[in-house]
């Protein structure tokens, strides 16, 4: 008889969607993977989208694309990790054969995309989960929503002793996403940036941005509690939207220049467009939120042209470079886990309530479970 494990299993997407707490089939590595015992797992925005409906993805399923753990079982031709390994991956599991990751863009990754975003599967066309009738459930990247999780060594990295592992889960996402629209923000010290949506990818750019890139930082939020949980990050100065034009302001605090660069974590046409005005001439406009699948933003054509305003789409990372880096910098105390992450709920049965309320705007940054009390 197979073991088992317990896992949230999206039934039904929609609103209202249907996440049941279940027993399935505990999963085991195949060639080039390692299972591990989930320790800690993000709940993100993405997941949200994915149960409203709002990016398709195939049912049931078992979702969570953040996860940190400690190896169980290797599979065949795993090197390099071993068992008791505390370990962390990321939401882009990159196949390291597509052209795109061949020439060192793992965030483009074929593979990946056809497979597991559009299918649900790993890149031999199979999941690895299982009901206990033996009818397969879906994985959103590894299916982190579960006490154990299979994943392929490549998308895997070993976390120094020193950081709390169920914390650095969502590095995975919310850090690496964040770091990666940095980088491709091309930020020097001393430039001015502007981050339209404080949850948790645009807390974690306004901390990597400072603590790592030294420029001045203006967040944009329509939540007072955000925007003070910005300034705790690094904010230099904060701007209700509610209140006031984020344009306007932003334009008032740059000298009537703009932003070197402007963030959007939100994926709401309106921010989009905002982040665009916020830009200087020459200026780079970075669009991290994602939104509905049907979804479409505009610009003015002459304002862009004329201006020579860049706007650069950047989704998560290049996992094999930024996330070793990552690790360093929170090892070394330039970023701080506990700042990022400030919401930490116990155990699996608290993932439903988390979504929701990361639904209902009630969390701060990136919300953490903490799915073992073993870590």
């Amino acid at each position: 008889m197979s073991e088992l494990m317990r896992a949230v299993v999206l039934e039904k997407a929609g609103s209202p969607y249907v996440l049941q707490i279940k027993n399935i089939v505990k999963p085991k590595p195949r060639r080039g993977e390692v299972l591990i015992k989930v320790c800690g797992a993000g709940v993100c925005h993405s997941d949200l989208h994915v149960a409203l409906g709002e990016i398709p993805f195939p049912i049931p399923a078992v979702l969570g694309h953040e996860v940190s753990g400690v190896i169980e079982e290797v599979g065949e031709g795993v090197e390099g990790f071993q068992r008791g390994d505390r370990v962390v991956a990321t939401f882009i599991i990159p196949c390291g054969e597509c052209y795109y990751c061949r020439i060192g863009r793992e965030d483009l990754c074929e593979k990946f995309y056809n497979y597991n975003r559009l299918k649900g599967v790993y890149f031999d066309g199979d999941t690895r989960l299982r009901d206990v009738d033996g009818s397969p459930i879906y994985m959103y990247s590894m299916g982190a929503w579960a006490e154990y999780s299979v994943i392929p060594v490549r998308d895997v990295f070993k976390v120094p002793p020193n950081l709390p592992l169920d914390k650095v889960s969502v590095i995975g996402c919310a850090v690496m996403t964040a770091f990666g629209a940095c980088r491709n923000a091309s930020l020097s010290p001393g430039e001015t940036i502007v981050v339209y949506g404080i949850g948790g990818v645009g807390s974690s750019v306004v901390h990597i941005a400072k603590r790592v890139y030294g420029v001045r930082v203006i967040a944009v939020d329509i939540d007072d509690n955000k925007l003070d949980y910005a300034t705790k990050l690094g904010a230099d100065y904060v701007i209700n939207s509610r209140r006031e034009d984020p344009v306007s302001t932003v334009l008032k605090l740059t000298n009537g220049r703009g932003a070197d660069a402007a963030f959007e974590a939100i994926g709401l046409p309106l921010t989009i467009s905002q982040a665009i005005k916020s830009v200087r001439a020459g200026g780079r406009a970075v669009i991290i939120g994602l939104s509905r699948s049907d979804a479409e933003a505009s610009f003015n054509i002459n304002a862009l042209v004329r201006r020579g305003v860049q706007i650069i789409g950047s989704y998560g990372g290049i996992p094999s470079r930024d996330i070793p880096a990552i690790l360093d910098l929170l090892s070394r105390g330039v970023l701080n886990i506990d700042y990022i992450v400030q919401n930490v709920y116990e155990g699996i049965d608290e993932i439903p309530r988390a979504l929701k309320e990361l639904e209902q705007g009630k969390v701060l940054g990136r919300p953490a479970v903490r799915i073992s009390r073993e870590c």
